[in-house]
């Protein structure tokens, strides 16, 4: 089998990079989610009055610890994003950056996001970046050619966020933290499921291993998507019962998880790309709503 087309245009280095670029770089949207998960937690595990500058702190370290994951990310699969329609016009496959510039960059961000919370901010909170970044570019990230578990070990760093956050305002990790981690890990199945069906052609190219490999017709993965969105709407409902919240929290959570069910179903029941992309949709509503009631309703 020819690689050659895997391969990305040889090109050096440009004068001069846009803002566009290193945002594209550093996943933007997905390290603007991690930052707002991060802060959710902190908030949350705080007691009033709120220590914004500790608050600071563990954005900023998180989001360059993320920001270096990414990167990372980018630079491990620049050969199969070459591949795939969705992520050709990244920096590296685009030859706006070479691979070897990526991987210093997103390595320097990397250490300097772990080695920041653990000077401004505490030992586990940095801990727990490492882990993430860890698990992001040496699990999650290989295992995507090898099996559709991927997901699921993906889910790990993709729900320690909050975590650091916790960490960062209280010092320890208690039932309440693993409440809010056990929320997101649940979240991204639907989430990610969706959005793997409506890519299945680009990933199956670029031979990654995803649930949705096989399912040309989209039953196995609207089938989990609503099993998750199941589960999710009664670990939705912890946080009141284990006394984080108030008791408005629990009606808001049932609402919102009913209706993510819900459009979990109208893709079950009609697997088009239409419905899945509702879904993925949905999912990105979804979560911030959750954690504004959260937040909104926190004791």
């Amino acid at each position: 089998m020819k690689t050659a087309a895997l391969e990305p245009p040889v090109a050096p280095l440009p004068r001069s990079l846009t803002m566009a670029d290193f945002a594209e770089l550093v996943k933007a949207r997905l390290t603007f989610l991690v930052l707002i998960t991060t802060a959710v937690g902190f908030y949350i595990a705080s007691d009033r009055p709120i220590n914004f500058l500790a608050l600071a702190h563990a954005v900023f370290g998180t989001a360059l610890a993320a920001a270096g994951a990414a990167a990372l990310n980018q630079w491990w699969e620049h050969r199969l994003d070459a591949a795939m329609l969705r992520t050709r016009d990244r920096p590296i496959p685009a030859g706006r950056m070479t691979p070897r510039f990526v991987a210093i960059i997103g390595a320097a961000l990397a250490f300097a996001g772990v080695v920041y919370l653990a000077l401004a901010v505490n030992g586990l909170s940095a801990f727990l970046a490492a882990l993430t970044v860890a698990l992001y570019v040496f699990a999650y990230t290989p295992l995507k050619k090898i099996s559709t578990a991927n997901t699921l070990v993906g889910a790990i760093p993709g729900a320690l966020p909050p975590l650091i956050g916790w960490v960062a305002a209280r010092g320890v990790l208690d039932t309440e933290a693993w409440s809010l981690f056990a929320i997101m890990f649940v979240w991204q199945m639907p989430h990610f499921f969706a959005l793997a069906w409506m890519y299945r052609e680009d990933y199956a190219r670029a031979g990654f291993r995803m649930m949705s490999q096989g399912d040309a017709d989209g039953l196995r993965s609207s089938s989990q998507s609503v099993l998750f969105c199941i589960l999710l709407l009664i670990i939705a409902g912890v946080p009141s019962y284990i006394g984080l919240t108030t008791a408005l929290y629990l009606p808001l959570a049932l609402t919102l998880s009913g209706w993510f069910v819900a459009m979990a179903m109208r893709f079950h029941h009609e697997r088009t790309a239409p419905r899945a992309r509702a879904l993925f949709l949905t999912s990105i509503t979804y979560l911030p709503l959750l954690f504004a009631a959260l937040c909104l309703t926190k004791r």
